[in-house]
């Protein structure tokens, strides 16, 4: 038996020339045993570096060889040594090769029960193979413990098999990791992951993909979110997750009514065995877009109740700007304004006028219903790209006034000072500019400041330093360290070095340098302060941090003139921690002598 198109040429180009002349040398050597084809498959075992021998496995058509595989650790590219003798085998020996029957053809002279005795006979001898029928079953034979209606049967390339099994995995691996030691939750994350996976499908206009993914993995954590209960797992935020992932490929797809009531039974029942809620997806799937008051919305007849007949629900905020990103994807531009005005969702109204370039009416609306400083960012960046640049200018500035988080006001101000400045507008960028520095200061803007500043650049030092030094927060002590000892300002640079703790020891040191020549007697005292709170804790551990501040007394007493001071205090060092052995060596090394 030969493979069609194998050749030595082929070898030569699917292995690397060590692999191919290794195979060689384990061809000659007869490594390659109980070689046999089974339909159009060929498998033999190679004697290796280890007990037992390497399976190698060959699949090939018509074509030739399809995939190759062995069981060993190579992982360099190309073919591995002992794939390469199992084809010189089949090239050179060809009548060596048994041909035996296929797995399909001995399956079936099989009954039941005498199936059954042989899974059940591999089981025993592979036990691993029990998560592989464990899966097999929940997926395709078992019955559920309670009536199940029929899922929507739609044509897909999806295995929900993997998407049931990477589920267990996650869960099962957080098992393990918890029964080990570690405390961390990475299944929220892990899961989120697969779900994106599931939603990618549904962004490419392959909602039925989707919902096939969506099922599997919603099945497997009903089936094995016991597991990880136990241990205090919550469901809340994986079934929220669940539901926004279902309700957009819900209103992505087309639905008979067999499949809707198929599907709100399963939401209903996952519901109940998974905890969490299932509500947006259900109302959705209850809606879908024919229901009556979204209906009148979509046309542009628009109420106080916008698109309910009642008072909306809490997730209605949620619910609406999932139908907006399928309007926008649909490319359904003024249904989608209806709708966003009708669900007052203000940022994606604004940002819609302004991508459809009706720069006019947005700047109109924006005087009413901008009301948070991230919609003001993001009209004012769609402007930007619309080359309404101007408007842009005025809707950032705008932005700066309204309430948002400080990472954000200060992206904004920095954004708004740049744009300011590529318009010419000296005044309004140096405003912005101000306003980043307020809110979070650095180096940089502080700099930039100055810059823009021109002939009053005194005076805005001034000013500028007098709100660092009034600035409170961790995420200033950086920029009062580099700015203040840009300015030789060493007493503010030593004051707002004073309290920092461990994590910040990098600017103490910045600043215990600065300080060397001109305030070494703070340099002593400090560096000895916070090198002893480690000593006398007996932390060991942290015992390599007591040195480094010690080397930096060590300087300090260098610098004024007093090595001998060092020396005795280096010495009463090594007499009070003469029992800690670890220190002492430390001590006595020659970077502290």
């Amino acid at each position: 038996m030969s493979i069609p198109h194998l050749s030595e040429t082929t070898l030569r180009r699917q292995a690397t020339p060590q692999s191919f002349e290794r195979g060689e040398d384990y061809y000659q050597c007869g490594a390659v045993g109980r070689p046999q084809r089974r339909g159009n498959t060929l498998q033999a075992e190679v004697e290796g570096s280890e007990v037992e021998p390497y399976v190698v496995c060959l699949t090939f058509d018509d074509s030739g060889v399809t995939d190759a595989d062995c069981s060993c650790p190579y992982d360099y590219g190309g073919w591995c040594k002992h794939i390469v003798a199992t084809a010189l085998a089949c090239l050179r020996e060809p009548d060596s090769i048994e041909e035996r029957p296929t797995l399909e053809s001995l399956l079936e002279r099989l009954d039941l029960p005498q199936t059954r005795d042989l899974v059940e006979e591999l089981i025993a001898e592979q036990p691993r193979l029990m998560e592989i029928v464990d899966d097999y079953v929940q997926q395709r034979a078992e019955p559920a413990p309670s009536p199940q209606p029929a899922t929507p049967t739609r044509r897909t390339l999806v295995d929900p098999a993997s998407y049931h099994r990477a589920v267990r995995q996650i869960l099962r691996g957080a098992v393990r990791d918890w029964e080990s030691g570690r405390d961390d939750d990475s299944i929220q994350d892990d899961l989120q992951a697969l779900i994106d996976k599931a939603q990618d499908f549904t962004e490419h206009g392959d909602p039925s993909n989707a919902l096939v993914a969506l099922e599997a993995i919603t099945r497997a954590c009903v089936d094995h979110w016991d597991e990880v209960a136990e241990y205090g797992a919550d469901s809340d935020d994986v079934v929220a997750t669940l539901d926004e992932a279902w309700t957009e490929a819900i209103l992505s797809a087309e639905w008979t009514p067999a499949e809707k009531k198929a599907l709100q039974q399963n939401l209903a029942r996952w519901q109940d065995e998974l905890g969490g809620s299932f509500a947006m997806s259900r109302e959705a799937l209850r809606q879908g877009w024919d229901d009556p008051p979204l209906q009148r919305v979509l046309r542009g007849q628009i109420t106080e109740l916008g698109a309910w007949d009642a008072e909306a629900p809490d997730f209605a905020d949620d619910l609406a700007r999932i139908r907006l990103k399928i309007l926008d994807r649909q490319q359904r531009h003024q249904e989608y304004l209806h709708l966003a005005e009708a669900e007052s969702q203000s940022e994606q109204y604004l940002t819609m006028l302004a991508r459809l370039g009706r720069v006019e009416d947005a700047m109109g609306a924006a005087q009413t219903q901008l009301n948070s400083l991230e919609s003001a960012f993001a009209l004012a960046r769609v402007l930007r790209e619309q080359g309404a640049r101007a408007q842009a200018l005025a809707i950032a500035q705008s932005g700066l006034n309204l309430s948002g988080p400080s990472h954000q006001q200060h992206e904004l101000a920095v954004w708004t000072s740049e744009l300011a400045e590529d318009l010419g507008d000296g005044q309004a960028a140096l405003a912005a500019r101000i306003a980043a520095f307020k809110t979070r200061p650095s180096l940089g803007d502080y700099q930039k400041a100055l810059k823009l500043a021109g002939a009053d650049e005194s005076t805005m030092r001034a000013e500028l330093l007098q709100l660092l030094r009034r600035h409170q927060g961790w995420d200033s002590d950086s920029a009062k360290v580099d700015i203040f000892l840009q300015e030789g300002l060493l007493d503010d640079a030593i004051a707002a070095v004073e309290a920092l703790g461990y994590y910040q020891a990098d600017l103490v040191k910045q600043v215990m340098a600065a300080a060397l020549n001109e305030r070494p007697d703070w340099v002593i005292e400090n560096a000895v302060h916070r090198a002893e709170e480690i000593m006398n804790a007996a932390r060991s551990n942290a015992y390599l941090h007591a040195v480094a501040w010690l080397q930096q007394a060590r300087a300090a007493y260098l610098a004024s003139g007093q090595p001998a001071a060092w020396q005795a205090y280096r010495n009463t060092l090594l007499e009070r921690h003469a029992r800690k052995y670890k220190l002492v060596g430390l001590l006595k090394q020659r970077e502290l002598a």
